[in-house]
């Protein structure tokens, strides 16, 4: 119960530190609630806060009254006294009756976040140094399955080229559902605890490796939401976005048809010829562009010496099983086998 207290103070306490967008519609306050919850949780901060106020406004005026006009310069003496009843009674149930009104909204806003009964659709959503996969389980979209990854060109995060309005903001697949229906998110890690934060939304849960957790959301209206991995999970911790598009009925439906068609497209085309470099800079390039967790840095020759040694079919095996963790093959969704090898001619021929 602890834990889920302090999940509404996270989602309360965090819930205005989003996008540059939504940060520019409202710069000193939360990003505008986009659903029910997100609404509840709002409303919850804005009764906090303006207790709070009164509270400041109330002591500190007393404080303040109190050392201009009983200062010792004007001829005041202190006063002894102790064992006062009535203050003493007065200081317990002030508290208590402002903690009883903080209580019910927030009760109430824990009871709604926590309900993920009766969902329209589910999504596994498993967290990856560093990137998101989602699978949908369950809805329109059974089936379908994909990676998102950042998608800020290298060249504005290494500063040669300016920042573009969603820098480090932006993914190459976003999670895609439809207005007005309840989306139940199950949460996991394949590697180290992340967490799904997208504050419009009122939606925040960690990803545990090991654990299934679990939030909903349900959008009230389309437009593209924008959040992050709010969970210290490593070296490239902020390159991994979440962004949730929330489109029509229609829209939806017209989107699953293509992600289908894709999949089968994909599974058809056995012998077509794979674009390694994009399999790369989709997939491999988050460890293996900075050479972190082992990963050999591309283009750098004395990195992959020993490597090349071991022979092309080695390497192939070791990408094939995801030795040491390799994100394609240490877990669902699997990249097909021709793209991971297609991935390792692009990173051999840049070493030799």
């Amino acid at each position: 119960m602890i834990g889920k207290w302090m999940q509404v103070c996270a989602l309360t306490a965090m819930a205005g530190l989003g996008s540059a967008t939504a940060l520019a519609q409202s710069k000193y306050n939360f990003q505008p609630p986009q659903s029910a919850v997100a609404q509840e949780i709002y409303d919850l901060h804005m009764i906090v806060l303006w207790i709070c106020v009164i509270i400041f406004v109330g002591v500190f005026g007393v404080m303040l009254y109190s050392i201009v006009r009983h200062r010792k310069s004007v001829g005041h003496q202190a006063a002894h006294f102790h064992e006062n009843t009535t203050v003493e009674i007065l200081w317990t149930v002030i508290p208590l009756i402002v903690l009883l009104a903080m209580m019910f909204p927030a009760t109430k806003a824990l009871l709604a976040m926590r309900d993920t009964s009766a969902p329209a659709m589910t999504v596994k959503v498993t967290g990856y140094q560093w990137k998101w996969s989602y699978e949908y389980l369950q809805g329109e979209g059974d089936g379908i399955r994909f990676f998102s990854s950042l998608s800020t060109p290298r060249d504005q995060i290494e500063k040669s080229a300016p920042k573009g309005p969603n820098y480090l903001l932006e993914v190459d697949n976003p999670l895609v559902v439809p207005v007005g229906r309840k989306v139940r998110i199950l949460t996991t890690a394949q590697d180290v605890i992340h967490s799904w934060w997208v504050p419009a939304l009122g939606v925040k849960q960690d990803a545990n490796p090991g654990f299934i957790k679990d939030t909903w959301f349900k959008a009230d209206r389309e437009g593209t939401f924008r959040g992050q991995c709010v969970e210290l999970c490593g070296k490239e911790h902020g390159f991994m976005p979440v962004v949730v598009e929330v489109v029509s009925p229609e829209k939806y439906a017209a989107w699953v048809a293509e992600q289908k068609k894709k999949s089968a497209a994909a599974g058809d085309a056995g012998g077509g010829v794979v674009d390694g470099k994009a399999v790369y800079e989709k997939s491999c390039q988050a460890c293996h562009a900075t050479g972190v967790a082992a990963a050999p840095k591309y283009g750098d020759k004395a990195a992959w010496a020993l490597r090349l040694k071991q022979g092309q079919d080695t390497l192939y095996a070791h990408a094939l099983k995801g030795i040491r963790g390799m994100p394609p093959k240490g877990g669902a969704p699997d990249l097909p086998d021709a793209q991971i090898k297609a991935a390792v001619d692009y990173l051999v021929a840049a070493a030799k």
